[in-house]
Protein backbone atom coordinates (compact mmCIF):
# COMPACT_ATOMS: atom_id res chain seq x y z
CA UNK A 1 0.00 0.00 0.00
CA UNK A 2 1.20 3.19 -1.25
CA UNK A 3 2.68 5.75 1.73
CA UNK A 4 0.32 9.21 1.76
CA UNK A 5 1.88 12.64 2.37
CA UNK A 6 0.55 15.92 2.85
CA UNK A 7 3.20 18.45 0.49
CA UNK A 8 2.85 21.81 1.76
CA UNK A 9 2.00 23.71 -1.41
CA UNK A 10 3.67 27.62 -1.23
CA UNK A 11 2.70 28.10 -5.13
CA UNK A 12 6.29 28.28 -5.60
CA UNK A 13 8.77 26.49 -7.59
CA UNK A 14 10.53 24.40 -4.49
CA UNK A 15 7.11 22.76 -2.75
CA UNK A 16 5.71 21.94 -5.96
CA UNK A 17 8.53 19.85 -7.31
CA UNK A 18 8.82 18.03 -3.43
CA UNK A 19 5.53 16.95 -4.92
CA UNK A 20 6.43 15.90 -8.33
CA UNK A 21 9.40 13.83 -6.84
CA UNK A 22 7.62 12.20 -4.16
CA UNK A 23 4.61 11.32 -6.82
CA UNK A 24 7.89 9.70 -9.02
CA UNK A 25 9.13 7.89 -5.79
CA UNK A 26 5.71 5.95 -5.80
CA UNK A 27 4.05 8.36 -2.65
CA UNK A 28 0.34 9.01 -2.62
CA UNK A 29 0.70 12.49 -2.99
CA UNK A 30 -1.86 15.49 -1.91
CA UNK A 31 -0.98 19.10 -1.88
CA UNK A 32 -2.10 21.37 0.49
CA UNK A 33 -1.99 25.20 0.93
CA UNK A 34 -1.75 26.82 4.12
CA UNK A 35 -3.70 29.83 4.55
CA UNK A 36 -1.98 31.89 6.99
CA UNK A 37 -2.86 35.24 6.05
CA UNK A 38 -5.58 37.51 7.62
CA UNK A 39 -7.23 39.42 5.09
CA UNK A 40 -7.50 39.77 1.08
CA UNK A 41 -5.35 42.08 0.88
CA UNK A 42 -2.50 39.37 0.64
CA UNK A 43 -2.73 39.59 -2.59
CA UNK A 44 -0.51 42.31 -2.49
CA UNK A 45 1.91 39.93 -0.65
CA UNK A 46 2.27 37.36 -3.26
CA UNK A 47 2.92 40.25 -5.75
CA UNK A 48 6.28 40.78 -3.70
CA UNK A 49 7.32 37.61 -3.33
CA UNK A 50 5.66 36.30 -0.60
CA UNK A 51 4.19 32.27 0.14
CA UNK A 52 0.95 32.87 1.80
CA UNK A 53 -1.19 35.25 -1.10
CA UNK A 54 -4.27 34.91 -2.51
CA UNK A 55 -2.19 34.11 -5.88
CA UNK A 56 -0.08 31.40 -4.46
CA UNK A 57 -3.43 29.49 -4.08
CA UNK A 58 -4.04 29.53 -7.43
CA UNK A 59 -0.34 28.93 -8.48
CA UNK A 60 -0.82 26.01 -6.59
CA UNK A 61 -4.15 24.52 -7.97
CA UNK A 62 -2.65 24.57 -11.27
CA UNK A 63 0.40 22.90 -10.06
CA UNK A 64 -2.22 20.05 -8.55
CA UNK A 65 -3.73 20.12 -11.45
CA UNK A 66 -0.69 19.03 -13.77
CA UNK A 67 0.60 16.58 -11.56
CA UNK A 68 -2.94 15.28 -11.54
CA UNK A 69 -3.03 15.05 -7.35
CA UNK A 70 -5.72 16.34 -4.94
CA UNK A 71 -5.57 19.48 -3.44
CA UNK A 72 -6.79 21.32 -0.62
CA UNK A 73 -6.65 25.16 1.18
CA UNK A 74 -6.59 24.53 4.79
CA UNK A 75 -6.98 27.48 7.11
CA UNK A 76 -4.29 27.95 9.96
CA UNK A 77 -5.33 31.29 10.40
CA UNK A 78 -5.48 31.32 14.40
CA UNK A 79 -2.23 29.62 14.35
CA UNK A 80 -0.54 31.48 12.75
CA UNK A 81 -1.85 34.74 14.78
CA UNK A 82 -0.92 33.12 17.75
CA UNK A 83 2.24 31.70 17.24
CA UNK A 84 3.51 33.79 14.52
CA UNK A 85 2.24 37.68 14.09
CA UNK A 86 1.33 37.90 18.26
CA UNK A 87 5.07 36.86 18.95
CA UNK A 88 6.45 39.08 16.61
CA UNK A 89 5.10 42.22 18.27
CA UNK A 90 5.55 40.83 22.05
CA UNK A 91 9.20 40.37 21.03
CA UNK A 92 9.70 44.00 19.31
CA UNK A 93 7.52 45.32 22.29
CA UNK A 94 10.27 43.60 24.63
CA UNK A 95 13.41 44.96 22.77
CA UNK A 96 14.22 41.94 21.34
CA UNK A 97 14.26 41.20 17.45
CA UNK A 98 12.73 38.02 16.32
CA UNK A 99 12.55 34.92 13.75
CA UNK A 100 9.03 34.47 12.77
CA UNK A 101 10.09 31.79 9.93
CA UNK A 102 11.16 30.02 12.81
CA UNK A 103 8.27 29.91 14.78
CA UNK A 104 6.05 29.52 11.49
CA UNK A 105 8.35 26.38 10.57
CA UNK A 106 7.75 24.58 14.39
CA UNK A 107 4.46 25.92 15.12
CA UNK A 108 2.43 26.23 12.28
CA UNK A 109 4.09 24.55 8.85
CA UNK A 110 4.70 21.50 11.29
CA UNK A 111 3.21 21.00 14.51
CA UNK A 112 -0.48 22.33 13.04
CA UNK A 113 0.03 20.85 9.46
CA UNK A 114 1.22 17.71 10.87
CA UNK A 115 -1.17 17.23 13.09
CA UNK A 116 -4.07 18.13 10.63
CA UNK A 117 -2.41 15.64 7.91
CA UNK A 118 -2.21 12.51 10.19
CA UNK A 119 -6.24 13.43 11.14
CA UNK A 120 -6.98 12.47 7.43
CA UNK A 121 -4.77 9.69 7.63
CA UNK A 122 -1.01 10.58 5.94
CA UNK A 123 2.11 8.81 7.11
CA UNK A 124 4.40 12.03 6.62
CA UNK A 125 4.48 15.84 5.88
CA UNK A 126 6.84 17.37 2.85
CA UNK A 127 8.13 21.02 2.07
CA UNK A 128 10.24 21.83 0.06
CA UNK A 129 12.52 23.17 2.08
CA UNK A 130 16.63 23.12 0.86
CA UNK A 131 17.86 20.48 3.91
CA UNK A 132 17.64 16.80 4.40
CA UNK A 133 17.02 14.78 7.42
CA UNK A 134 18.99 12.00 8.30
CA UNK A 135 19.45 9.50 11.40
CA UNK A 136 22.82 9.98 13.12
CA UNK A 137 24.90 7.15 14.78
CA UNK A 138 22.93 7.65 18.55
CA UNK A 139 19.86 7.19 16.39
CA UNK A 140 18.54 10.97 16.60
CA UNK A 141 16.82 12.54 13.81
CA UNK A 142 18.69 15.17 12.41
CA UNK A 143 18.20 18.51 9.62
CA UNK A 144 21.16 17.99 7.80
CA UNK A 145 22.87 20.65 5.43
CA UNK A 146 21.47 20.60 1.92
CA UNK A 147 23.60 19.85 -0.68
CA UNK A 148 24.14 22.84 -1.82
CA UNK A 149 25.49 25.80 0.76
CA UNK A 150 23.68 28.50 -1.20
CA UNK A 151 20.47 27.87 -0.31
CA UNK A 152 20.85 25.92 2.58
CA UNK A 153 17.47 26.61 5.15
CA UNK A 154 18.77 24.26 8.42
CA UNK A 155 19.22 27.01 10.24
CA UNK A 156 15.25 28.13 10.27
CA UNK A 157 14.25 24.23 11.21
CA UNK A 158 16.42 23.89 14.00
CA UNK A 159 13.58 23.75 16.82
CA UNK A 160 11.47 20.90 14.79
CA UNK A 161 11.32 18.20 17.31
CA UNK A 162 12.29 14.27 16.68
CA UNK A 163 8.26 12.71 16.44
CA UNK A 164 7.88 16.11 13.77
CA UNK A 165 11.50 14.98 11.97
CA UNK A 166 10.21 11.39 11.66
CA UNK A 167 7.31 12.04 9.99
CA UNK A 168 8.58 15.06 7.56
CA UNK A 169 10.16 14.20 3.92
CA UNK A 170 12.42 17.03 2.42
CA UNK A 171 12.75 15.87 -1.41
CA UNK A 172 14.27 19.66 -2.63
CA UNK A 173 17.86 19.01 -0.38
CA UNK A 174 18.98 16.72 -2.65
CA UNK A 175 19.15 18.78 -5.61
CA UNK A 176 20.50 22.77 -6.18
CA UNK A 177 17.97 25.69 -7.37
CA UNK A 178 19.10 24.79 -10.70
CA UNK A 179 18.15 21.60 -10.79
CA UNK A 180 14.82 22.31 -9.25
CA UNK A 181 14.09 24.47 -11.76
CA UNK A 182 15.30 22.48 -14.41
CA UNK A 183 13.32 19.54 -13.32
CA UNK A 184 10.45 22.02 -12.90
CA UNK A 185 10.49 23.21 -16.68
CA UNK A 186 10.91 19.80 -17.82
CA UNK A 187 7.64 18.64 -16.27
CA UNK A 188 5.95 21.86 -17.41
CA UNK A 189 5.26 23.36 -13.83
CA UNK A 190 3.46 26.43 -14.29
CA UNK A 191 5.59 27.83 -11.32
CA UNK A 192 8.83 27.41 -13.32
CA UNK A 193 10.36 30.52 -13.75
CA UNK A 194 8.31 32.15 -10.39
CA UNK A 195 10.82 34.03 -8.20
CA UNK A 196 11.67 33.24 -4.55
CA UNK A 197 10.35 34.35 -2.08
CA UNK A 198 12.16 36.79 0.49
CA UNK A 199 11.34 39.39 2.86
CA UNK A 200 8.92 38.11 6.24
CA UNK A 201 5.27 37.28 4.28
CA UNK A 202 3.12 39.72 6.35
CA UNK A 203 5.69 42.51 6.24
CA UNK A 204 6.24 42.78 2.38
CA UNK A 205 7.10 46.49 2.24
CA UNK A 206 9.70 45.79 5.56
CA UNK A 207 7.61 48.43 7.46
CA UNK A 208 7.91 46.49 10.69
CA UNK A 209 7.02 49.39 13.11
CA UNK A 210 3.82 50.12 11.18
CA UNK A 211 2.59 46.73 11.61
CA UNK A 212 3.72 46.57 15.51
CA UNK A 213 1.33 49.74 15.86
CA UNK A 214 -1.39 48.05 13.83
CA UNK A 215 -1.33 45.18 16.12
CA UNK A 216 -0.69 46.56 19.41
CA UNK A 217 -2.09 50.20 19.02
CA UNK A 218 -1.52 51.96 22.41
CA UNK A 219 1.31 49.46 23.71
CA UNK A 220 4.18 50.54 21.53
CA UNK A 221 6.58 53.09 23.25
CA UNK A 222 7.28 56.49 21.38
CA UNK A 223 10.61 58.34 21.42
CA UNK A 224 13.20 57.88 23.45
CA UNK A 225 17.06 58.82 23.56
CA UNK A 226 19.78 57.70 21.79
CA UNK A 227 22.47 57.16 24.41
CA UNK A 228 25.93 55.85 24.83
CA UNK A 229 26.91 52.71 27.25
CA UNK A 230 27.60 55.21 30.27
CA UNK A 231 24.37 56.55 29.46
CA UNK A 232 25.24 59.92 27.93
CA UNK A 233 22.29 61.29 25.65
CA UNK A 234 23.04 61.42 22.23
CA UNK A 235 19.53 62.24 20.38
CA UNK A 236 16.79 60.82 20.23
CA UNK A 237 15.30 58.19 17.98
CA UNK A 238 11.59 57.06 16.51
CA UNK A 239 11.09 54.09 18.87
CA UNK A 240 12.96 50.72 20.02
CA UNK A 241 10.66 48.72 17.67
CA UNK A 242 12.51 50.63 15.02
CA UNK A 243 16.11 49.51 15.76
CA UNK A 244 17.77 46.53 15.85
CA UNK A 245 21.39 45.52 17.09
CA UNK A 246 24.27 45.98 14.61
CA UNK A 247 22.15 48.53 12.89
CA UNK A 248 24.17 51.34 11.11
CA UNK A 249 21.59 53.01 8.64
CA UNK A 250 18.52 55.09 9.43
CA UNK A 251 19.78 56.36 12.95
CA UNK A 252 19.54 59.69 12.05
CA UNK A 253 22.77 60.87 14.24
CA UNK A 254 25.76 63.49 12.67
CA UNK A 255 28.41 62.01 14.38
CA UNK A 256 30.94 62.09 12.02
CA UNK A 257 31.81 58.57 11.47
CA UNK A 258 29.93 55.53 11.24
CA UNK A 259 28.00 54.79 14.62
CA UNK A 260 25.90 50.95 15.14
CA UNK A 261 23.26 50.18 17.77
CA UNK A 262 24.94 47.97 21.23
CA UNK A 263 21.69 47.01 23.31
CA UNK A 264 18.21 47.74 23.07
CA UNK A 265 16.65 48.63 26.72
CA UNK A 266 13.32 48.49 26.65
CA UNK A 267 12.86 49.31 30.31
CA UNK A 268 14.08 52.88 29.46
CA UNK A 269 13.11 53.30 26.30
CA UNK A 270 16.83 53.78 25.42
CA UNK A 271 18.72 53.06 22.38
CA UNK A 272 22.84 52.55 22.91
CA UNK A 273 24.99 53.44 20.41
CA UNK A 274 28.48 52.37 20.32
CA UNK A 275 31.18 51.68 17.98
CA UNK A 276 32.03 49.47 15.75
CA UNK A 277 34.15 47.15 17.86
CA UNK A 278 31.23 47.78 20.43
CA UNK A 279 29.16 45.51 18.16
CA UNK A 280 31.34 42.45 18.47
CA UNK A 281 31.14 39.84 21.86
CA UNK A 282 33.17 36.36 22.42
CA UNK A 283 29.70 35.14 24.69
CA UNK A 284 26.27 34.99 24.29
CA UNK A 285 23.21 32.72 26.66
CA UNK A 286 20.88 30.78 24.74
CA UNK A 287 17.14 29.56 26.63
CA UNK A 288 14.63 28.01 24.94
CA UNK A 289 16.78 24.76 24.00
CA UNK A 290 15.67 22.07 21.37
CA UNK A 291 18.31 19.59 21.29
CA UNK A 292 17.83 17.58 17.93
CA UNK A 293 20.85 16.49 16.67
CA UNK A 294 22.42 15.93 20.46
CA UNK A 295 20.07 14.21 23.32
CA UNK A 296 20.82 16.41 25.87
CA UNK A 297 24.28 18.60 27.09
CA UNK A 298 25.81 16.93 29.84
CA UNK A 299 29.51 18.42 29.73
CA UNK A 300 30.57 20.87 27.58
CA UNK A 301 30.90 20.54 23.86
CA UNK A 302 32.65 22.17 20.92
CA UNK A 303 30.41 22.81 17.68
CA UNK A 304 30.24 25.24 15.16
CA UNK A 305 27.52 27.88 15.72
CA UNK A 306 25.22 30.29 13.25
CA UNK A 307 23.87 33.25 15.23
CA UNK A 308 21.51 34.74 12.29
CA UNK A 309 19.87 33.13 9.17
CA UNK A 310 23.06 34.45 7.24
CA UNK A 311 26.08 33.69 9.58
CA UNK A 312 28.75 31.86 7.99
CA UNK A 313 29.27 30.22 11.59
CA UNK A 314 31.80 30.46 14.20
CA UNK A 315 33.54 27.47 16.62
CA UNK A 316 32.42 27.55 20.20
CA UNK A 317 31.87 25.79 23.77
CA UNK A 318 28.61 24.83 24.98
CA UNK A 319 28.59 25.08 29.04
CA UNK A 320 25.48 24.06 30.72
CA UNK A 321 24.27 27.06 32.67
CA UNK A 322 21.11 25.85 33.76
CA UNK A 323 17.79 23.48 33.64
CA UNK A 324 17.33 25.47 30.25
CA UNK A 325 20.00 27.87 29.36
CA UNK A 326 23.07 27.37 27.83
CA UNK A 327 26.64 29.68 27.28
CA UNK A 328 28.29 29.77 24.14
CA UNK A 329 31.85 31.27 24.12
CA UNK A 330 33.32 31.30 20.88
CA UNK A 331 36.74 31.03 19.68
CA UNK A 332 36.40 34.64 17.25
CA UNK A 333 34.49 37.28 18.75
CA UNK A 334 30.81 37.42 16.72
CA UNK A 335 29.06 40.34 15.81
CA UNK A 336 25.96 41.87 16.59
CA UNK A 337 24.62 39.17 18.69
CA UNK A 338 21.10 39.80 18.90
CA UNK A 339 18.84 38.66 21.76
CA UNK A 340 15.57 37.12 19.91
CA UNK A 341 17.26 35.62 17.48
CA UNK A 342 18.20 31.72 17.11
CA UNK A 343 21.50 30.37 17.56
CA UNK A 344 21.80 26.98 16.30
CA UNK A 345 24.59 24.73 16.78
CA UNK A 346 26.16 22.54 14.24
CA UNK A 347 28.76 19.14 14.37
CA UNK A 348 29.38 18.70 10.59
CA UNK A 349 26.55 18.73 8.17
CA UNK A 350 24.02 18.07 11.27
CA UNK A 351 22.13 20.12 13.07
CA UNK A 352 22.94 19.30 17.14
CA UNK A 353 19.87 21.61 18.42
CA UNK A 354 19.56 25.35 19.23
CA UNK A 355 18.17 27.67 21.68
CA UNK A 356 16.84 31.83 21.59
CA UNK A 357 19.48 34.05 22.23
CA UNK A 358 18.78 35.76 25.49
CA UNK A 359 21.59 37.82 25.81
Amino acid sequence: MKKKVVVGLSGGVDSSVAAYLLKEQGYDVIGVTMQIWQDAESLETEENGGCCGLSAVEDARRVAEVLDIPYYVMNFKDEFKKYVMDYFVTEYLAGRTPNPCNACNRYVKWEALLRRSMEIGADYIATGHYARIDRMSNGRFAIRNSVTARKDQTYALYNLTQEQLARTLMPVGDYTKEEIREIAMQNHLPVAHKKDSQDICFVPDGDYASLIEREAPGQVPGPGNFVTKDGIVLGRHKGITHYTIGQRKGLGLAMGHHVFVTEIRPETDEVVIGEAEDVFTSSLICRQINFMGMEDLKEPRRVFAKIRYAHPGEWCLLTRTGEDEIRCDFENPVRAVTPGQAVVFYEGEFVLGGGIIFR
